[in-house]
């Protein structure tokens, strides 16, 4: 989850968003957003994926690296 967190921190920065803007445009939290941006393990795929859809983007099933 880490990685999708820094990847919406990232491209939400790159918009011009502060993560109250993006919450509302994207119909999440704003508590949702921190703590997706903090990489919360425990988030709610549905609403992962409704925050990656604000970069045309969406979570997949894929193999884990190990590391």
């Amino acid at each position: 989850m880490k990685e999708i967190g820094e990847f919406i921190k990232t491209s939400r920065k790159a918009a011009g968003l502060t993560q109250a803007e993006f919450a509302m445009r994207s119909g999440l939290g704003l508590r949702f957003v921190r703590e997706l941006e903090q990489g919360k393990q425990t988030v709610r795929m549905d609403k992962v994926n409704q925050a990656l859809a604000m970069f045309g983007m969406k979570a997949v099933p894929g193999r884990r690296e190990e590391g």
